[in-house]
């Protein structure tokens, strides 16, 4: 064999996954067709964030009144940010670049597909064609932007979050379809830009798998920065003439026409599975996404599949930790299979949202008696002092045994307090025990001790 392990896909499933590979003294190549680092680092995750951030220093600009500070002659320079945000993602990818040679990881560039016998057929960008081998082949394929039949993303008037990435000019009106963390994100960046943006979602609630308290703050927040929302909705029709698209959207009121210069589709994501070999090897599938056990081993014999391809959170910490059992395993360690039920979700809109475990709801579904409680950071030292008193922090514990079942924050730098609760949750620690932690004070941190103490009776600040 050419190589112990061959990953196809080089996002943060694959990559990780790769070095890890290495660490363990296994000889490893990985096989792009596009950017190292893959849709998270160069088209998600990491641009993405370069753009909030802008828009957070934009409207700190506008604000600076409120802090004693007056700010003259300021501009937005949209074309500055987009730059911005796509340097920072270049960045990012030449430090992958790096790490792959520090690890001794071999990078074949071209379009990947499987083939018998654990080989790898690679087609380079001349078309010119060369197969691997392996004793273990990883498929990381990861995914793109999902498109509904009435919503065909043309990237021009009806476009996917890469090309939202990318605008030559900032649109004075932009209808997004979707409001999971795609769409709220891209939302607050646009709105915050200055253009009119609407939100429709097809649920309910935005954030819909978000706990209703959260849902329900953020879309206080949203409507109050001046993003229309319609839940309950979906776009049934476009017609686009020159530089403009008549939407018809059909509301829990009544059939609605909206004009707008963009429509952002963010309705999710679907794997990349297509094209790959799979069909050819009989690796199964379910609901259109790759069959694996605990391990990442599909039902073919030396064939792994990590990421978005497979059940689970979309999510890239997740492909992470999936791409280290799955190589963990083959090295033959003992690895201690993930808890999906552990798993934190952040959203970087602004506020931002943090959660993990069981939202009230599911929690009640599951039988459990609770006790709930909840700190707004309008009660906050910290987060009056920093000028951010919106949102709160929700903390879901077992009546009987005190075990944390759940938690959800929104509010300001809410994603960098949700690992105290994944620690905890995975220390299997008690409300008891959360509440008898010292937080520091006065920190964001210190509202999930208070919420623990409302929960147990025993807050003192409110």
């Amino acid at each position: 064999m050419d190589f112990d392990i061959i990953i196809i896909g080089s996002g943060p499933g694959g990559y990780v996954a790769a070095i890890r590979a290495s660490q363990l003294g296994l000889k490893t190549a990985i096989i792009e067709k596009e950017e190292l680092g893959g849709i998270c680092l160069n088209w998600g995750c990491i641009p993405t964030k370069a753009l909030l951030k802008s828009a957070q220093v934009f409207e700190y600009i506008q604000h600076a009144q409120e802090f004693g500070i007056s700010v003259n002659d300021y501009k937005l320079n949209f074309t500055n940010v987009i730059n911005r945000s796509r340097d920072t993602a270049n960045n990012m990818s030449k430090g992958i670049q790096f790490l792959m040679k520090k690890n001794k990881i071999t990078v074949i560039n071209g379009c990947a597909e499987l083939a018998n016998n654990k080989t790898v057929k690679v087609v380079d960008s001349n078309k010119k064609e060369k197969t691997y081998s392996a004793n273990h082949i990883i498929i990381s394929t990861g995914a793109r932007s999902r498109e509904l039949p009435s919503l065909k993303q043309n990237g021009k008037h009806i476009i996917g979050y890469r090309e939202a990435l990318t605008l030559k000019t900032l649109p004075k009106s932009m209808i997004i379809v979707g409001s999971g963390a795609i769409g709220v994100e891209f939302a607050y960046f646009y709105n915050a830009m200055g253009t009119n943006v609407t939100l429709v979602e097809y649920l309910p609630e935005i954030t819909p798998n978000e706990d209703h308290d959260v849902s329900k703050e953020l879309t206080k927040n949203l409507k109050k920065k001046g993003v229309r929302i319609l839940t309950e909705s979906n776009v049934t029709n476009i017609e686009t003439k020159n530089s403009e698209s008549t939407v018809t959207i059909k509301t829990k009121k009544g059939e609605e026409k909206i004009q707008a210069e963009i429509i952002l589709s963010a309705v999710g994501i679907t794997p990349n599975v297509e094209n790959i070999g799979l069909e050819g090897l009989k690796i199964a599938k379910n609901n259109g996404r790759i069959t694996v056990n605990e391990y990442y081993q599909t039902n073919i014999e030396g064939y792994y599949a990590i990421g978005d391809v497979i059940e689970g959170p979309a999510l890239a910490h997740v492909a992470s930790a999936e791409g280290i059992i799955c190589v963990e395993k083959i090295a033959g360690h003992n690895p201690e299979p993930i808890d999906y039920n552990n798993i934190p979700g952040c959203t970087y809109c602004s506020p931002e949202i943090a959660s993990v475990g069981f939202t009230e709801k599911a929690a009640l579904a599951k039988g459990y008696e609770l006790k709930i409680g909840k700190f707004p950071f309008s009660a906050s030292g910290k987060a009056s002092a920093a000028g951010h008193k919106e949102g709160f922090v929700k903390v879901i514990y077992d009546a009987k045994y005190g075990e944390l079942l759940g938690a959800h924050m929104i509010g300001y730098n809410v994603t960098e307090m949700i690992a105290e609760i994944v620690a905890a949750r995975k220390l299997e620690t008690t409300g008891h025990e959360i509440l008898k932690s010292v937080h520091p004070h006065p920190t964001m941190s210190e509202a999930i001790m208070e919420a623990t103490a409302a929960a147990y009776g025993e807050v003192i600040h409110l």
